[in-house]
């Protein structure tokens, strides 16, 4: 799936927007894949996959669209 870095906070996780979604997915440093949380900016357009969290959905293997 395909969506955008809506949010990024100073504790190492985010969510990103998915294009006709109403709710956004909650992510973790943890999950991203060939890229820094450090390096990601609100607004970049990012690929991941969509597991069931402990909390609900949530992106995993999330890397920077090309």
């Amino acid at each position: 799936m395909t969506g955008i870095i809506k949010n990024l906070t100073d504790r190492g996780f985010g969510f990103i927007s998915r294009e006709g979604e109403a709710k956004d997915l909650f992510f973790h440093s943890k999950d991203l894949v060939g890229v820094t949380f450090d390096s990601l900016k609100v607004g970049e357009k990012v690929n991941f996959e969509v597991v069931e969290g402990e909390k609900g959905l949530a992106a995993v293997n999330v890397t920077i669209v090309a």
